[in-house]
């Protein structure tokens, strides 16, 4: 495994280019914005009205139509969400990004199940934060950075390793670790990690959880306590140290329970069922179902959602949170500016 730093980064390489970035939502204003403050020329491309064309221009960026800012890009970074991009692709990019330029993703989905199929004379590059855009974007702003995996599906230019790596140090990745990769392996692991652990596997055990103490007649506030707030200061613990970091600082009961009694939860049946998950992914099984659930209207994620969003947890939490002012005056999501 190839790791790169900022001494590893010639930032005049992006520094000459224009750089456009299509979409700003969470990556989209992360780029934009590190991009910018390292000293790179930034349009952001949108949709005619997209409710981010506010949020953009108030940031101070110049915000065109796609198809009309892709002609003066150099390189153009692919950032609206993973079921527009082909469309976005065929119809906006296609016909009028200039000839030898390169075209960059922050996740490999879309190419690697060949959603999309540039043409031929484009760099094909990726460049993947591993961490949400406003966590990029924070970390920045701190003076750090978060890594990052950058791969190339093609060299048209037989410089594209050199604009991916160049591009990663300007949204900070350099000082934290630029590490290269392939659109096969950051596409899989990717989807697997949201859907089993970080996205949908953590979400799914917290709500059992909280459920399954207010069932058993305990308070709401109590089981939402346990089970969603403290969450947050456990992973603190992985992030710092690793899982031996956290068996460290919690008491020698919570060790001796969470030890004993761990496995009892996540089972050889679950471990299992990450088996299938991860050979649905491989087989393009799972982006297969993911396309004809948007063609569709989305209607299965949009109930989904109303669900999520209905369940007691979230006014619980609401509830609790108002109690505690520090988290709205800290948190990285501010959704009228990104």
């Amino acid at each position: 495994m190839h790791v790169y730093y900022d001494k590893d980064a010639d930032l005049s390489i992006i520094s000459k280019m224009n750089v456009l970035v299509v979409g700003y939502g969470s990556q989209g204003h992360a780029h934009a914005n590190n991009l910018r403050d390292s000293g790179v020329s930034v349009k952001v491309g949108l949709r005619e009205g997209s409710p981010s064309w506010k949020k953009a221009t108030e940031a101070g960026f110049a915000v065109e139509p796609v198809a009309e800012a892709a002609g003066d890009a150099d390189l153009l970074m692919m950032l609206a969400p993973d079921e527009h991009q082909p469309a976005i692709y065929r119809d906006h990019i296609e016909p009028n990004l200039k000839e030898d330029a390169a075209l960059a993703f922050a996740h490999g989905f879309n190419i690697h199940f060949q959603l999309i199929e540039p043409r031929p004379d484009l760099d094909i590059v990726m460049i993947a934060p591993k961490g949400p855009g406003h966590t990029v974007r924070s970390t920045y702003v701190e003076g750090g950075g978060v890594p990052s995996l950058v791969a190339v599906a093609r060299d048209a230019s037989r410089q594209a390793q050199e604009i991916a790596i160049s591009y990663a140090a300007a949204i900070g990745a350099g000082r934290a670790g630029i590490i290269e990769t392939s659109f096969r392996e950051e596409t899989e692991t990717d989807l697997f990690g949201e859907q089993t652990v970080l996205c949908g596997g953590a979400a799914a055990l917290v709500t059992a959880g909280f459920e399954t103490l207010v069932e058993a007649g305990y308070a709401p506030e109590m089981a939402y306590f346990e089970c969603l707030h403290e969450l947050k200061l456990i992973v603190d613990f992985f992030y710092e140290g690793g899982i031996g970091n956290m068996w460290y600082t919690v008491s020698n009961t919570a060790e001796y329970g969470g030890l004993t009694r761990g496995s009892r939860i996540v089972t050889e049946e679950t471990k299992a069922e990450m088996k299938r998950i991860l050979g649905e992914i491989q087989s393009g099984r799972f982006a297969r179902e993911f396309v004809s659930e948007n063609q569709a209207g989305a209607p299965t994620m949009k109930a989904m959602r109303r669900l999520s969003r209905n369940h007691p947890i979230e006014a619980v939490g609401a509830r609790l949170r108002a109690m505690m002012p520090w988290i709205a005056a800290n948190q990285l999501v501010d959704k009228d500016k990104n």
